[in-house]
């Protein structure tokens, strides 16, 4: 079983762990400890910032903290071994350089149904993840 499971998650978006949390922890077992990761998107040039509060960021970042801690006091059991962290940059560059520092063992996360079109045109932060992860990536659908 892998020692370190990293779940990056939405809060905002119930799928984005409904069914990943599950399989992430049954994943850790009672040994390994889940990393729970939210992400704080980079809101990309400084012409936008200049239209945001003043720190816009670091308060998105501390409400972030927050409200992962929340997250993890409603789905995990007391004793759980689970840890939060904070991202902050692009979603999929986030989580590879997560599961770098954390020395994760494994990645599990959710992603949509695939559509052709929006792949080809957009791409998925998934399809970027598994293309990429040095480690073993579990999609959860």
């Amino acid at each position: 079983m892998p020692d370190n499971v990293l779940l990056p998650l939405d809060l905002g978006h119930k799928t984005s762990w409904e069914k990943a949390l599950p399989v992430a922890r049954q994943m850790a077992g009672d040994k390994g400890t889940v990393h729970v990761l939210g992400i704080v998107q980079d809101v990309g040039s400084s012409m936008v910032a200049t239209f945001l509060p003043k720190n816009y960021e670091k308060k998105a970042l501390e409400a972030m903290k927050a409200a992962l801690q929340e997250f993890v006091a409603t789905n995990f059991e007391k004793g759980a071994k689970v840890a939060t962290h904070v991202g902050h940059g692009h979603v999929a560059d986030t989580i590879l350089k997560q599961a770098k520092k954390l020395d994760a063992d494994l990645i599990v996360m959710a992603s949509h149904k695939p559509d052709e079109l929006r792949s080809f045109l957009l791409g998925s932060q998934a399809n970027h993840i598994v293309r990429h992860s040095p480690v073993s990536v579990y999609i959860v659908r």
